[in-house]
């Protein structure tokens, strides 16, 4: 997600690893899977992370304490939903290095910041790194014997999103996740028969003290999920669809480097495919969706120039490069 930039210009330049380790920093919150598969598979842990923007603005020490939480939970599998990189392409070999340091396997998708800085060379990087980066496609893991099928769409802030496509030969018989940087594609995924859909996107508003983020991020952003866990993970009856989704408040940080009430504190979430819901304590309860409001095709028109504005920059400033040497 990007803040209005104004007045944090000093944290932009803050040293990259800036700030001591402290894992208090990072909360880990565990849910169980959907209903549905509860019983019908053996129990798959899955860690969900987001928007970890590498770069200057969050710093180094609080990256490694993400992912050395995450193995500590021993995840069969982890996710990422998007957002890797904040602004630019400058820290590409760090997130390289930092999503090397995970031991199981990465599936993730891309965000807005990745397509701002470039998602060829974002998504280039994280293949390196080892991270099967799902672009608008799905893929099926193999995880404690069985098999897991995940959905991954491409940023839908930046218009790139093609459910359609992402779907196309989806299997019904398969356990599956969805992965998407934008919450709101959750209700078209449900339509598919996915029950769960992991995102990122809001950082759970960062300052959440007296609900300000369901005010910045809900009522003037127009998201109707901003944080945690929205819908029903039980089986849809009747005519109407429903599924769940969740809404990670992230790791990193693209402007405001600091996070402000309960909401808003990094986080890792750990979802147990193959748990029921019930089965165990969790920290939220499934809640209500805001009420929303779509982008308006002259505003999501914007954001798309936005992208090519930048691929232009960086080709002219290639150029120019090579004209030098």
């Amino acid at each position: 997600m990007l803040f209005p930039p104004f007045g944090w210009s000093q944290f932009l330049t803050a040293p990259l690893d800036s700030g001591p380790p402290r894992a208090s920093r990072i909360r880990v919150r565990r849910f169980a899977g959907p209903a549905a598969y509860a019983g019908a598979m053996e129990p798959i842990r899955i860690a969900h992370l987001t928007d970890q923007h590498v770069g200057r603005v969050t710093p180094w020490a609080i990256q490694h304490e993400a992912v050395a939480l995450t193995n500590a939970e021993r995840p069969d599998l982890v996710v990422i939903t998007g957002d890797f990189v904040c602004h630019s392409q400058l820290y590409l070999d760090q997130l390289i290095e930092l999503v090397r340091e995970f031991r199981a396997p990465v599936i993730g998708v891309l965000g807005n910041h990745d397509h701002w800085a470039g998602a060829d060379e974002v998504a280039a990087a994280l293949r390196r790194g080892g991270v099967e980066v799902l672009r608008n496609d799905s893929t099926i893991i193999t995880v404690r014997r069985q098999r897991l099928q995940v959905v991954g769409l491409d940023d839908a802030y930046t218009g790139h999103a093609q459910v359609d496509k992402a779907v196309a030969g989806l299997r019904r018989d398969l356990p599956t996740l969805a992965l998407s940087h934008i919450a709101e594609e959750a209700d078209r995924l449900w339509l598919y028969g996915i029950p769960l859909v992991l995102a990122g996107h809001t950082h759970g508003g960062q300052i959440t003290v007296a609900r300000l983020h369901e005010i910045a991020v809900g009522k003037i952003g127009g998201h109707k999920y901003v944080h945690g866990l929205y819908g029903t993970r039980q089986p849809h009856r009747g005519a109407v669809v429903t599924g769940a989704v969740y809404v990670g408040a992230g790791i990193g940080a693209s402007v405001m480097p600091f996070r402000i009430g309960e909401r808003g504190k990094r986080e890792i979430t750990i979802f147990e495919f193959g748990r029921r819901p019930g089965e165990f304590e969790e920290p939220d309860q499934e809640q209500a969706p805001l009420p929303g409001r779509a982008p308006s095709l002259r505003k999501m028109r914007r954001r798309a120039e936005k992208v090519i504005r930048r691929r232009t920059r960086r080709s002219l400033r290639r150029t120019v490069e090579l004209d030098r040497v």
